[in-house]
């Protein structure tokens, strides 16, 4: 065939960079967002944000002093810096070029004083030039820094009176703790890796290890979880400790039998400590009141704090999804720079006509992504109202593509709105998409989400007779007298998904 060329038209969708923006932004969480906005603010000149996420931070000077000249936003500082050429821009977002190029839900967070130059951290306010007295004054509470297990270890020691070789020693043995207090490390690898020249003997090493022992946490240079919890015991005061028989007890299990304890072989326990029901239950209380990770107090880690994007209240309407505007960012168009690009139109201005352009997609789009997810949250809402009133075992069903219908979306775009977005509720704060969940026939030839059979195994469980706790064939059979159809194995997927052990580890005395 002769090679030719011809000309055809077609049709086909294309991404537009506003298009993407949008997609971008819609599954962003509000921290990436965040991030985005401040990446984009200091690129474009003509974008500004009203509103500062970081107006309740202390700010810090260069040289280490708290600095109280500067607590707000770069909007502030615009807004100064514009006052003398254009009033218009402290009374709200403005329009460049008759466009609606502002996005400012809730108004201005500033006052009409623009007196800047007090603060008030807690206190009665006070001029530039008032201060109280100097033991009264009222000063920013500071982070405290978190001290980790080697510190705390170290400023024990530093108390000591021991020589500069056992300090030494015990240091080494410090650096070698796993963050849970445990000296994982062999004390003979210990040895040989130390130089020989130093003529160290196993006895000074033991000694050392015992010096450690003896610090705070109690159980810290434990080789072993059975010696962590002696070491604990051995720390408790002698006049408040339980019974000596149960002392005892509790001390032949923490050093002999901690596997049957795991086990729940509470028969065999009995028959190898010669005790009954009464005193066993005690020790094992003991044992349980006992810390097996001494260096979890240490270990730095800040609990998970979660904003949420939307707010659920009641009205008399019912169930509402209200935006949080605590996590709404208030964009506008910099008037200054828009009137000057109005006036003079040149091919100078060709670059900021794009970021003009390029400002109020962004606040377009930053507008429609809240817009999109407050839509959904409120169809999301709607499904489940006996959520919102019962709890979990009153979820329903509901899949992605029922919202995608009921709101003329994608499912794509309801699957980027429910990741990472969160709702509070009366029952506590969840991402979106857990309201989302695959059903489970009934036999009436309805269905149950398997969110509500999650939380009907839950409370299950929590009211069971520890003594003789639920199989789950046993769960199975009381599912299914509550008209609901799942299999052991179904049971047991789901026992596992909520982190409940098995009933071999449940049974108590």
């Amino acid at each position: 065939m002769k090679p030719s060329l011809q000309l055809r038209q077609s049709q086909q969708l294309a991404l537009t960079p506003q298009l993407q923006q949008s997609i971008r932004l819609l599954q962003l969480s509000t921290l990436e967002l965040n991030q985005e906005l401040e990446q984009i603010l200091a690129e474009n000149p003509l974008l500004e944000r009203l509103d500062d996420p970081f107006s309740d931070s202390v700010r810090i000077a260069p040289n280490g002093s708290i600095d109280s000249s500067s607590s707000v936003g770069s909007a502030d500082t615009a807004g100064d810096a514009s006052a003398g050429s254009t009033s218009s821009q402290a009374d709200g977002p403005q329009q460049a070029e008759g466009g609606s190029d502002s996005y400012d839900e809730g108004g201005s967070d500033y006052g009409s004083d623009g007196d800047r130059s007090t603060l008030d951290w807690g206190g009665e306010a006070r001029g530039p030039g008032t201060e109280g007295d100097d033991d009264e004054r009222d000063y920013p509470q500071l982070a405290g820094t978190t001290e980790s297990l080697s510190e705390h270890l170290q400023s024990q020691l530093a108390g000591t009176g021991c020589s500069v070789r056992d300090r030494a020693l015990v240091t080494l043995l410090i650096e070698e703790l796993d963050p849970d207090g445990y000296l994982r490390t062999p004390i003979e690898e210990i040895l040989k890796s130390l130089p020989a020249e130093l003529e160290l003997e196993p006895e000074e090493l033991s000694a050392a290890l015992k010096l450690l022992q003896s610090f705070d946490p109690a159980g810290v240079g434990a080789r072993s979880v059975s010696e962590c919890l002696l070491l604990q015991l051995a720390a408790i005061p002698v006049d408040q400790r339980p019974e000596k028989q149960i002392f005892r007890l509790a001390a032949l299990i923490s050093r002999d039998h901690l596997d049957l304890l795991a086990a729940r072989d509470f028969v065999r326990l009995k028959r190898l400590l010669r005790c009954d029901d009464d005193a066993l239950r005690k020790a094992q209380q003991v044992i349980q009141s006992l810390s097996p990770r001494p260096g979890s107090a240490f270990s730095g880690e800040a609990a998970a704090i979660v904003v949420p994007d939307v707010i659920i209240r009641r009205s008399r309407d019912g169930w509402q999804a209200v935006l949080n505007p605590d996590v709404m960012p208030k964009l506008r168009i910099n008037d200054v720079y828009a009137q000057v690009l109005k006036r003079n139109r040149s091919a100078a201005g060709g670059n900021l006509s794009a970021q003009l352009q390029e400002a109020r997609w962004l606040v377009k789009n930053v507008q429609q992504r809240f817009e999109t997810i407050q839509r959904v949250a409120q169809a999301v809402t709607d499904r489940q109202k006996a959520f919102f009133t019962h709890g979990a075992v009153a979820m329903r069903p509901l899949v992605l593509r029922e919202i995608a219908e009921e709101l003329g979306l994608h499912e794509s775009t309801i699957s980027r709105v429910t990741t990472q977005k969160f709702m509070m509720t009366p029952f506590g704060t969840f991402e979106i998409k857990y309201f989302f969940g695959s059903h489970v026939a009934t036999d009436t030839g309805g269905t149950a989400s398997s969110t509500a059979i999650r939380a009907v195994i839950k409370q299950l469980i929590s009211e069971e007779n520890r003594q003789d706790p639920l199989s789950d064939s046993r769960i199975a059979e009381l599912l299914g007298e509550q008209g609901i159809v799942v299999a052991r194995r179904t049971v047991a997927k789901y026992r596992e998904a909520l982190q409940i052990a098995p009933v071999a580890q449940r049974r108590a005395l």
